[in-house]
């Protein structure tokens, strides 16, 4: 299938029209958005997820197939070409993933979700298409639902453990956080966060960023939650720099070179893109013609770009004068992301993309149950 693509002209504020929603910059107090313009890539999703750009320069994304509403669909993951709109099933079926992103060597991680889903993290090997189990039990039960994931630079991976849907008993005693180090040791991080849901890591690694959304009640826990993070990954003095009580909290969220953070919100009447500085101050509100479940940035040419999920839809807001780039510190992702593409083939041309990397897709990292 290839995604329709619907260009718009640059400027401050922009409609895109669709499903009898417009999307556009509502607030810009931070001048993140100005001179920017949105396009819509894809449209063919049951409920997209997930955006995680890969070395190859194709965004991959989780498509959520509710086995109640979609005629018991196994979930998929698709690649799609921004350059192009070409879009095509990638893995079918998913395990039911939710979040993507690519480690420190080019390697799709995935967490599977439940509803007939596989309830654990993952990893494929590019060099042979093999996966293999991160995690996938704690002391011994099943999770209850990997939602997204988080890298930092040590290489441990950090994902988010709520349950929204799933006909499967819940096995854990807390909706949690966890960590997996790169030898392979599993570790509860947090158990009081709500439903923990995005999770980011500052480009400094100095901060963890939860996110919780109580859906559907939009009870509890509805906020963006800071974290001081330690070099060993312990977290400490939990702050609230988002409180988003009577609505949703933020699902999945990127974060730019800066600091600042990009918050996918799918609340009742204002749903979009909510910009944070690192303090909590909103900087910026994009308006998204349907309420959006995921951002994040891409890497390379698309450094400055940023891609949103939205039910069956996938959005981007493109190059802006001022929307923040690269950081300098993911020369050595760059390196490696040359590497893996020498290493299973890509020509050339397709490293030619590769002329910069971004921190801007990582998510997070924290410690200690708290």
């Amino acid at each position: 299938m290839n995604g329709r693509r619907i260009g718009a002209t640059a400027g401050t504020l922009l409609a895109l029209w669709s499903a009898g929603h417009a999307q556009y910059v509502e607030r810009d107090s931070g001048g993140i958005f100005v001179d920017t313009r949105t396009e819509l890539l894809f449209d063919g999703a049951h409920f997209s997820e997930g955006p995680a750009m890969g070395p190859d320069g194709l965004l991959y994304f989780s498509d959520i197939t509710w086995t109640s509403s979609s005629g018991m669909q196994a979930g998929h993951i698709w690649r799609l070409d921004p350059a192009t709109g070409h879009s095509e099933v990638f893995r079918s079926p998913s395990g039911m993933s939710n979040g993507l992103l690519f480690d420190l060597e080019g390697r799709l991680v995935a967490a599977l979700g439940a509803d007939f889903g596989g309830r654990a993290v993952v990893r494929t090997d590019p060099s042979n298409g093999k996966s293999y189990i991160l995690a996938g039990l704690y002391n011994g039960r099943s999770f209850n639902s990997p939602n997204d994931l988080a890298i930092d630079e040590q290489g441990r991976i950090y994902f988010t453990d709520p349950r929204y849907n799933g006909h499967e008993p819940m096995e854990q005693p807390f909706m949690g956080v966890y960590r997996i180090d790169p030898d392979g040791t599993l570790t509860r991080l947090l158990t009081r966060v709500g439903h923990p849901n995005g999770i980011l890591v500052s480009p400094d690694q100095q901060t963890l960023y939860v996110s919780s959304a109580e859906y559907p009640f939009w009870g509890g826990i509805n906020a963006l939650m800071a974290f001081t993070l330690g070099a060993d990954g312990s977290v400490s003095e939990r702050r609230v720099l988002a409180d988003c009580s009577g609505d949703a909290g933020p699902d999945g969220m990127a974060i730019d070179v800066n600091g600042n953070i990009y918050a996918a919100r799918p609340a009742n009447t204002d749903f979009g893109v909510y910009v944070y500085s690192p303090e909590g101050e909103e900087l910026a509100y994009l308006r998204t013609a349907e309420s959006p479940s995921n951002v994040a940035f891409g890497i390379g040419e698309y450094s400055k770009t940023i891609f949103i999920t939205a039910r069956e839809y996938v959005f981007v807001e493109m190059s802006g004068s001022t929307l923040p780039g690269e950081d300098s510190t993911s020369r050595p992702l760059r390196h490696r992301a040359k590497a893996w593409l020498r290493r299973v083939g890509f020509a050339a041309s397709h490293s030619g993309k590769l002329k910069r990397s971004s921190r801007s897709s990582y998510r997070g990292s924290v410690t200690s149950e708290s």
